[in-house]
């Protein structure tokens, strides 16, 4: 699974000018499932996301992580992020089917709950508007595949 992570100060998510998923400080975490990916990358990526230690401390050091800060989540699907661009138009390919990568999106958010974070959604498939108010900016891009 790819994640690309930002922490926020805020993030929102709305399908036909309807609000589904809005969190105050935390992280907008962009996932799409690739071809292949089971639960156990699902979790493993959820493991990592919440104990990614990214939000300031008292020294103003990047060392505490987003259940250390009780911060919450708003998890987005987005199957472009297994784009392949050898040309100037982008491939999915190596994108999981749809009906996988919804069923593996929604293991990782439920994951991303039992661990102690509070989930906010977009909805898989959907044409999202995305706002963020990107803190730092810290964004972080993370593969299960390169470990």
């Amino acid at each position: 699974m790819r994640a690309l992570v930002q922490r926020v100060s805020s993030a929102r998510v709305t399908v036909d000018g309807a609000v589904t998923g809005e969190i105050a400080s935390g992280l907008l975490v962009l996932v799409c499932a690739m071809k292949g990916d089971t639960e156990k990358e699902s979790e493993w990526l959820a493991r990592k996301i919440v104990n990614l230690r990214i939000f300031r401390d008292d020294q103003d050091r990047m060392n505490r992580s987003l259940v250390d800060v009780g911060g919450s989540a708003l998890v987005v699907s987005q199957f472009t992020l297994a784009a392949e661009t050898k040309g100037n138009r982008p491939g999915f390919s190596t994108a999981a089917p749809p009906r996988e990568g919804k069923r593996l999106y929604e293991h990782f958010s439920a994951q991303v709950s039992t661990l102690g974070v509070a989930v906010a959604n977009g909805v898989f498939g959907a044409d999202m508007r995305v706002e963020l108010a990107n803190d730092g900016p810290v964004t972080i891009w993370l593969d299960t595949a390169a470990g």
